[in-house]
């Protein structure tokens, strides 16, 4: 782990993410908050946040959780709410390719929205793997890290945290803020436009689908 953090691409990955994590904060302290209501202990919050990994994933777990929903049913919904990340997969196998098995595998795991983001960018701007890869590994520590910290902090005080900050703002913020850089051509800009029109359109689905 020491060779990695003296990595100045490590570093700079880190680093580079550290305004996206701030911008989660609020995200985190509301999966806490909804583990905490669930009736989850600590212990079985931390695991929530270190293993899935995913604030969307973490809130229905913990709504269905609380409404004693089956253990199957819990499982898909995390499951459908994460297809995204077939096509983020995709999009970012051929860049992996090149490195070790190994590292596909811990790379996946941190693999968020965020983290997907500035692979990409990285990637895309350098022909070193090893060193975008790095960049990737730095990014995805820094989320993982403060989105434990964030989530039980949630979840121990999230009690005195006022309902009238409507924290959950947030979450829609934190992903316009990372997609609109992306906006660089007409088919990214037609392919949100379509994707808003979409999500007014179908808001009145039932189950949120």
């Amino acid at each position: 782990m020491r060779h990695l953090i003296a990595s100045k691409d490590f570093r700079a990955g880190f680093v580079e993410m550290l305004p996206a994590c701030i911008g989660l904060t609020p995200f985190g302290l509301v999966c806490g908050v909804g583990a905490a209501a669930a009736g989850a202990n600590w212990l079985a919050a931390l695991g929530m946040s270190a293993i899935i990994f995913s604030g969307a994933a973490q809130i229905l777990a913990a709504q269905l959780v609380a409404v004693d929903a089956p253990l199957l049913v819990i499982v898909l919904t995390c499951v459908v709410l994460g297809l995204r990340f077939l096509m983020y997969s995709a999009a970012m196998a051929p860049y992996l390719k090149p490195l070790p098995a190994r590292w596909q595998k811990g790379l996946a795991f941190l693999l968020t929205d965020q983290a997907f983001a500035a692979a990409v960018r990285r990637f895309d701007s350098s022909d070193d793997r090893h060193g975008a890869g790095l960049h990737f590994l730095g990014s995805g520590v820094a989320l993982w890290t403060v989105w434990q910290i964030t989530c039980m902090t949630g979840f121990l005080v999230g009690n005195l945290i006022p309902t009238s900050w409507s924290l959950e703002f947030a979450v829609p913020l934190c992903f316009i803020a990372l997609v609109a850089p992306l906006f660089r051509d007409s088919p990214s800009v037609i392919a949100a436009i379509t994707a808003g029109v979409a999500v007014l359109l179908l808001n009145e689905l039932p189950m949120r689908l």
